[in-house]
């Protein structure tokens, strides 16, 4: 076996070639997964049975929301294939980002297909969400560090979010720290995480991102049909995700890119101040 993957890792290929087709056989199973789920949530008794057809219109609807909202998850896959390079970290990338993806994306629909009435836990995931991407943009400055020396514009701006996310730490780290300990440590790439732990991160970081998309996404199951959306989504990660791989280099240089690191820092700001008021909105009118 281990020749077997020195093979590969010699191939320019194959390194290339398995990431990508891997992708492909993923989808198949995920979408699998996700017609047994919903056959799963019909048989409950009480609830409304989710219609087990997929339209066309209703995979592109779900595949368009998808792409449109996934800066954040591009950005962090980005920044992890700098940190693991390799085709066999891409492979890991590759499983648990979509496990995540179709894990959150699933467990949404369940809760809705059960409850119906699910504002309380939505306003959880969009807390907890919001708060993982001030880490995200947190962990971005360092992209940014040659700023601070080269005075000017960019040196105010650097030393401004920094002072920002600092003082946004100092209430958000105790809280987050006991969901997801170390979090930013791993988004650094200061603990040299192992094949399982960076396929384990990959799972939980877009199924928390997930979770806060999906839920924003929860209107519109009285307007499309479900499984074609849900299959829609699963459908996008994928699309998104071939993109990325297909020349690891290029993201990774656009993901280090200063200026689109900064951009992206200030996206992951908006996109957590933006979850912090939608959460507020939420408990305000259960009150």
């Amino acid at each position: 076996m281990e020749g077997l993957l020195r093979r590969v890792d010699q191939s320019p290929f194959l390194s290339q070639l398995i990431p990508l087709g891997l992708t492909i056989v993923i989808l198949g199973i995920l979408l699998g997964i996700l017609h047994a789920s919903l056959t799963l949530f019909n048989q409950i008794p009480g609830t409304i049975p989710v219609l087990m057809v997929i339209r066309p219109s209703d995979v592109l609807v779900g595949a368009t929301i998808y792409l449109k909202t996934e800066i954040d998850f591009a950005i962090l896959i980005g920044r992890l294939m700098d940190l693991y390079p390799g085709w066999r970290n891409r492979v890991a990338l590759e499983i648990g980002s979509a496990l995540g993806n179709a894990g959150g994306t699933i467990l949404i629909i369940g809760l809705w297909v059960v409850l119906k009435h699910v504002d309380i836990l939505l306003a959880l995931m969009v807390l907890v969400a919001s708060l993982v991407l001030f880490e995200l943009a947190h962990s971005g400055l360092e992209y940014l560090t040659n700023w601070e020396s080269s005075g000017g514009v960019k040196k105010w701006l650097f030393i401004g979010l920094h002072k920002f996310l600092d003082t946004t730490g100092i209430v958000i780290n105790p809280l987050l720290s006991r969901i997801i300990p170390d979090l930013g440590a791993r988004l650094r790439g200061k603990e040299g995480l192992s094949w399982g732990k960076l396929a384990g991160f990959a799972t939980e970081i877009p199924f928390i991102l997930g979770l806060d998309d999906f839920a924003g996404y929860v209107p519109l199951f009285n307007v499309v049909n479900i499984y074609g959306f849900a299959a829609g989504v699963i459908g996008a990660h994928t699309i998104l995700n071939i993109c990325l791989f297909l020349s690891p280099k290029r993201t990774i240089n656009a993901v280090k890119n200063e200026y689109v690191s900064f951009l992206g820092t200030l996206a992951f700001i908006g996109l957590g101040i933006y979850g912090l008021v939608e959460t507020g909105k939420i408990i305000i009118s259960l009150l």
